[in-house]
Order: structure tokens, then C-alpha cells, then sequence
């Protein structure tokens, strides 16, 4: 079972890898699109805890 799961993380280094390298671009945009999200729940979660204390 460990050596499925490492070969499967090999898999998915590779895979990443490779689409860097063939559409930088996309993989930009996905990373943009994924830290605006990240920062959008982090904000929300703010703006919720400021809602508790006030």
C-alpha cells in the first residue's frame, strides 16, 4: 500500500510538471483562480468572526 501511494505521488509530480511546461499560461490562471479563493474564504471567515464579536 505504500508503494501504491508513492508511485501515485510520483504520478501527480509528473503530471503537474508537465502541464506547467506545456501551457504555463493555464496553469497561471489556476493558480490566480485558486488564491483568490483561498483569499475569498479567508475573508469570509473574517468577516464572520468579526460578526460573533460584535
Amino acid at each position: 500500500m505504500a508503494q501504491a501511494k508513492k508511485v501515485a505521488a510520483y504520478m501527480a509530480i509528473v503530471f503537474v510538471l508537465y502541464t506547467i511546461i506545456t501551457s504555463p499560461k493555464r496553469s497561471a490562471e489556476l493558480v490566480q483562480v485558486g488564491f483568490e479563493g483561498i483569499s475569498s474564504a479567508a475573508q469570509g471567515v473574517g468577516e464572520f468572526m468579526t460578526q460573533l464579536i460584535y
